[in-house]
């Protein structure tokens, strides 16, 4: 059986920085077999007078990275590189996709859920979003911007020389109330240690909900804010009913699965030794049973969930619902 080939998503406001970023990945010596799929504005990688008309353009750059830009379908680009891998033609491990600075991100990660063929030949590994600091007062007032925020695993913030160290703090502040388990990191002209963008494993099940979320839960009651994504984090000591977590989340996902951008959990299970893990992206998620809890570890269960339009009250009615005794 084929190793998934690992995909990362890269998204983020327009004039942010992706372009720049690319460059950078496409020319550094990085010693790694990157493909990368531009979207058809992009200016990184391949000369325009070299793309012709064709929907999709596949070459290989001085660095052994596959450069491939497209004017249409993602899926139908997706299907050429397994074709010219397979075949020998093109060489690489990694895949970089470039979404324009106006997409909403959700498409293309359930691009890699939908398909079979694709979900066995790829792996969503993250979705990156770059966050320009000098103009995201005026980026997040539209929703999709917020959006990407939402979706993303890691958050770039560029241009962050061009503001004062206030504003970069007041704007790591609203990020992480927007997109609570996302990690932040300042990207200065593309240059970044590309360890922080790769394996990331943001779609993976396992038990990992990463070390940003805060031990306290957010008041019911939300603080004013212009911000239509949001982040609950729910926690709990007892054991959860597994029966009634299913009810919990199909009822959910039926009336607000829409909204759910990105939602993730590591539970603990009335009768089981082992943790249940579970993730998900709008209407689109899984379970699966992970390791034993250790001896001394705390059985906590940790519920994360990033929505548009958050209905909190409907979610935490529900949760506290499956702690019923």
């Amino acid at each position: 059986m084929q190793t998934p080939i690992p995909v990362t998503v890269l998204t983020g406001f327009l004039g942010a920085g992706k372009t720049t970023l690319l460059k950078h990945m496409l020319k550094a010596e990085h010693g790694l077999r990157l493909a990368v799929i531009e979207n058809e504005f992009s200016e990184a990688g391949i000369d325009s007078q070299l793309l012709g008309d064709e929907p999709v353009q596949v070459m290989t750059l001085a660095n052994g990275c596959v450069c491939c830009s497209i004017h249409g379908d993602l899926t139908r680009a997706l299907f050429l590189l397994l074709e010219r891998l397979d075949a020998g033609e093109i060489a690489f491990d990694r895949l970089v996709i470039e979404c324009t600075g106006l997409a909403d991100p959700a498409p293309v990660a359930q691009t890699f859920f939908i398909d079979e063929e694709l979900r066995e030949r790829y792996i969503l590994d993250g979705i990156i979003t770059l966050v320009d600091a000098a103009h995201a007062d005026v980026h997040l007032t539209q929703t999709i911007a917020q959006a990407q925020v939402g979706f993303a695993d890691r958050l770039l913030l560029s241009k962050t020389d061009l503001v004062e160290p206030a504003t970069v703090q007041a704007l790591r502040e609203r990020l992480a109330r927007i997109n609570g388990r996302a990690a932040m990191h300042v990207v200065e002209q593309g240059r970044i240690d590309l360890g922080a963008l790769l394996d990331v494993r943001g779609f993976n099940l396992n038990p990992d909900l990463g070390a940003n979320l805060k031990p306290t839960l957010r008041p019911v009651l939300k603080a004013a804010t212009p911000d239509r994504i949001a982040t609950l984090v729910l926690r709990t000591d007892k054991a959860l009913d597994i029966d009634r977590l299913s009810d919990f989340m199909n009822g959910l996902l039926e009336t607000h699965g829409t909204q759910l951008l990105r939602y993730k959990g590591v539970l603990n299970i009335a009768g089981e030794d082992r943790k249940l893990v579970f993730q998900g992206v709008l209407k689109l998620y899984g379970f699966d049973w992970d390791a034993e809890w250790a001896e001394a570890e705390p059985r906590e269960s940790v519920m994360v969930f990033i929505a548009d339009d958050l209905p909190e009250a409907t979610i935490r009615a529900g949760f506290e619902a499956l702690t019923a005794e």
